[in-house]
């Protein structure tokens, strides 16, 4: 199975004629240029692909997305607020060196032992939350001034140092 990287949210229609507003988190303005479809969620695990007629960047952040087949408002509506993604090597060509969602995959490192590998990252407006799984279990992991202190990129290695008691509340 391929692997997909989420890229964002159709989070509205745009217009009469069926474009969708993607706010995404690729971290440059882009119109992704030679990508022929994105990958729309309908259900948990289900990419389905829809291809792209046209692209526009409106800022660093979103795009005006017009999708082959949808060609009504109401169409569109029925797409908005699902999850957006591309496959992985897509993804490393739209995406900044700096977007944050280049971290999925890295190892996070605390006290020099390494707690896991980022399977997802919520962006929040004074932080990143990176989510792995720890012993079967979901533990969420905050990235900030405070507690990030390294990205070796070239390892893949995210070195933290993490407030006493924080894993304890996941681990017990």
């Amino acid at each position: 199975m391929a692997e997909y990287i989420n890229i964002g949210k159709l989070v509205a229609a745009h217009g009469l004629t069926g474009e969708l507003l993607l706010k995404h988190s690729l971290g440059k303005k882009t119109t992704l240029k030679g990508l022929p479809a994105v990958f729309i969620e309908e259900k948990k695990g289900s990419f389905l692909p829809y291809f792209i007629e046209s692209a526009k960047a409106k800022n660093d952040e979103e795009i005006l997305l017009k999708l082959e087949g949808i060609s009504t408002r109401e169409a569109a509506l029925k797409l908005a607020q699902k999850s957006t993604w591309l496959p992985g090597a897509d993804f490393k060509k739209f995406a900044s060196k700096s977007a944050p969602a280049n971290l999925l995959g890295y190892l996070i490192i605390n006290n020099n032992e390494a707690l896991g590998e980022i399977l997802e990252l919520i962006e929040q407006p004074h932080q990143l939350i990176a989510r792995l799984e720890i012993k079967g279990k979901e533990v969420l992991i905050p990235l900030h001034e405070e507690t990030l202190q390294r990205v070796d990129h070239k390892k893949k290695q995210v070195t933290v140092a993490l407030p006493d008691g924080l894993l304890d509340i996941y681990l017990q």
